[in-house]
């Protein structure tokens, strides 16, 4: 007979007895099964250069420079972004525990609240943003090595005939870009880690090398810090300053909800919380101070605001420079892409057929749907970058992430049955395999985030009037609705257990 205890080790983290009892079940594969604990040997270097590497990319770029373009002087942008990354700590912390604990991925985790069918709901979700986020960096990189072929191929190569739009050429570029990444998350999570380890360094370099260059240019950091704001400090800042937090809150709210994934891997809890706390918020600083700076920069030297990086490149007239700098660029987006946006989707894709899907074939599915989404489309307008796609989506996965926080830290105070996590008929079974309270909270939380949601693609006043002022607030909004109302319906309607004729399992 298959055993379903759980071990218990002096640290704090457990695995499952027998391995067998998900080898055996129709709801686990190789992938979404505990790490053992032999295999959880990610230390605080480790994952402190997998926040260097996620964070020190060209979106992290853009959201900084996005809020110059918009009118913030480098004051305003940087207390923006600092103030969103550590709001947003808190949250990622709290989901990263359970993935240390018991070695699991995210959609295995939000089994534990969702049910066992019922966590494909937030998973895909989940995975969808992380698809348009796939496609929006491809895109990116793309675009960075059409710039370097261009400097080595001469003028036929840029100015090559147009399809859709863009040259046949950067299509192709695109195209390469999607399958070197392809062939990174290929081979599997170690290799990604190693990848990591040391990219993440050259592109901190090169960041600064490119900030350097716009200095010298500018005659200084004078002429830089001195620029007024557009807005002032009055009600013209205070206007867009709800919606831009918001817009940076919610550019992590996708790891805020996954961090499991790498946290599994975790040697201890004390490593992954001192590795994230080393990382995202003085490493999203940094990179918002290098890009707040060299955008500010650009209205001195060019008499606008550049919030291209690519484009800022392609304006030096060294072809050495410009193909080092891009290169740099190429490495920071593949660096970022598959940690942050092929891991997830490929464990949710996997999650919802497990027993068709492995980790390489669902991020290969993640790669494809990812260019359907036409990222090109999303990086058009700074407006629509932050406040549309950012603030939208930030508000639907905040939802979430209060539903997991209050399940897992309130009603269960970290306690789980890792066997019933794959099992039927077990603890996690609920209703069919859905808990119907986490679905209506998460609804009830998106629709009272994002409903209001306007300007951009969006009506003037609003999807729903109503509820226009709180969209300002999207990601507030719904960690806090999701997280109370999943915790008012449990506490009013609490679970009929599906282990009447089931012993608990043991903890050892």
């Amino acid at each position: 007979m298959v055993s379903t205890d759980q071990l218990g080790h002096p640290d704090g983290r457990v695995e499952l007895d027998d391995p067998a009892v998900v080898a055996q079940s129709r709801y686990g594969n190789e992938e979404l099964a505990p790490t053992r604990i032999a295999e959880r040997r990610w230390t605080t270097y480790n994952y402190a250069a997998l926040w260097m590497g996620m964070a020190h990319n060209i979106p992290s770029y853009l959201l900084a420079s996005g809020l110059v373009a918009i009118g913030m002087n480098w004051l305003q942008a940087f207390l923006t972004i600092t103030l969103g990354n550590l709001i947003v700590l808190v949250p990622l912390l709290l989901n990263s525990h359970a993935g240390t604990k018991y070695g699991i991925p995210f959609p295995v985790f939000a089994r534990a609240f969702y049910g066992v069918r019922g966590a494909n709901f937030p998973a895909l979700l989940r995975a969808f943003v992380a698809c348009g986020w796939f496609g929006i960096q491809t895109w990116i990189g793309g675009q960075a090595i059409h710039v370097i072929v261009g400097e080595l191929a001469g003028s036929g190569w840029q100015n090559a005939s147009a399809i859709g739009g863009h040259p046949w050429t950067l299509w192709l570029s695109f195209a390469f870009f999607w399958v070197l990444q392809m062939w990174l998350i290929w081979r599997g999570i170690e290799g990604l880690r190693r990848f990591e380890n040391w990219a993440a360094p050259l592109v901190t370099v090169a960041f600064l090398a490119l900030m350097i260059a716009i200095l010298v240019k500018a005659g200084g950091p004078g002429p830089i810090l001195s620029q007024p704001s557009a807005l002032g400090w009055d009600a013209d800042f205070w206007t867009i300053f709800a919606p831009s937090l918001m817009g940076m809150i919610a550019f992590w709210a996708t790891l805020s909800l996954n961090m499991p994934d790498f946290t599994r891997f975790g040697a201890g809890q004390r490593q992954q919380v001192l590795g994230q706390i080393i990382g995202l918020p003085t490493t999203m600083s940094f990179i918002a101070l290098v890009s707040i700076v060299t955008t500010s920069g650009t209205v001195v030297v060019y008499g606008s605001a550049i919030w291209d990086p690519v484009e800022l490149t392609r304006r030096f007239e060294n072809p050495v420079v410009v193909t080092i700098g891009l290169v740099m660029a190429i490495l920071a987006t593949m660096s970022c892409n598959v940690a942050a946006n092929v891991v997830s989707p490929s464990y949710d894709f996997a999650n919802a057929l497990p027993r068709w899907l492995t980790f390489r074939t669902a991020g290969l599915l993640t790669g494809v749907i990812g260019v359907l989404i036409q990222p090109w489309r999303l990086l058009t307008d700074p407006d629509i970058y932050i406040f549309a796609w950012l603030g939208f989506y930030g508000g639907l996965l905040a939802s979430i992430a209060g539903v997991l926080i209050a399940g897992y830290w309130l009603i269960d105070r970290t306690h789980l049955q890792l066997a019933d996590l794959y099992l039927p008929h077990r603890r996690y079974w609920y209703t069919a395999g859905w808990n119907w309270r986490a679905v209506v909270a998460t609804c009830i939380g998106s629709l009272l985030a994002v409903g209001g949601a306007y300007g951009g693609p969006f009506p003037d006043d609003g999807l729903i009037p109503f509820l226009q002022p709180l969209y300002d607030y999207s990601w507030l909004v719904g960690l806090a609705a999701g997280l109370l109302i999943y915790l008012g319906l449990t506490i009013a309607v609490p679970q009929r257990t599906n282990q009447s004729s089931h012993a608990a399992p043991t903890v050892r």
